[in-house]
């Protein structure tokens, strides 16, 4: 039996960019703050644009802890969602003109975020790439490194705790009532 032809690698590349396109479109905190993600197979980097409006100390002049908290963890939840996304994407299970409809899964919930702030962030463009160190049914673990010039040179750098939205669309965690309960 003769195996099926692959699909072109532009109508892939299409599907995975419409996917996170969708996703990434979703969330209007992110248009907000102006990040965008670039993707490199399943890997994704967040791009924080800079702007004047994100400087908190005009004296430095640097970036706002704020900016840069809320940053790292848009990026450690949209790449909690992408490696959720990517899996019923390339199997075929999740249709992308559903995505693209905005028929989305759920993303997750943070329960915790721990920044710790290296350096001041200069005025210009940011970057940020999380590493899941664990990513159960219920619960993720993620590592996340911002820097801006020089990779190896990082301004800030968080751990953070999220609670996995459940497959069937009820609440992670929670359990279901026995029948018969009232």
């Amino acid at each position: 039996m003769a195996r099926p032809r692959p699909e072109p690698v532009q109508v892939v590349k299409q599907r995975r960019d419409a996917a996170l396109k969708a996703l990434v479109d979703a969330v209007p905190y992110i248009r907000f703050l102006d990040i965008s993600f670039d993707r490199r197979g399943d890997e994704l980097t967040g791009v924080l644009h800079f702007s004047d409006d994100l400087i908190g100390n005009p004296m430095l002049p640097a970036i706002h802890g704020g900016a840069t908290a809320a940053f790292l963890e848009v990026t450690a939840i949209i790449s909690l969602g992408w490696a959720s996304l990517w899996d019923d994407l390339e199997s075929g299970v999740l249709d992308p003109a559903r995505l693209e409809a905005g028929e989305l899964p759920r993303m997750p919930k943070t329960i915790d975020l721990t920044v710790d702030y290296l350096r001041s962030g200069l005025p210009r463009d940011a970057y940020a790439r999380a590493q899941i160190v664990r990513r159960g049914r219920r619960y993720a673990s993620v590592n996340v490194l911002g820097w801006q010039d020089n990779r190896d040179r990082l301004f800030a750098q968080a751990t953070g705790h999220f609670l996995m939205p459940s497959r069937d669309g009820s609440k992670a965690g929670s359990a279901a009532p026995e029948k018969g309960a009232s």
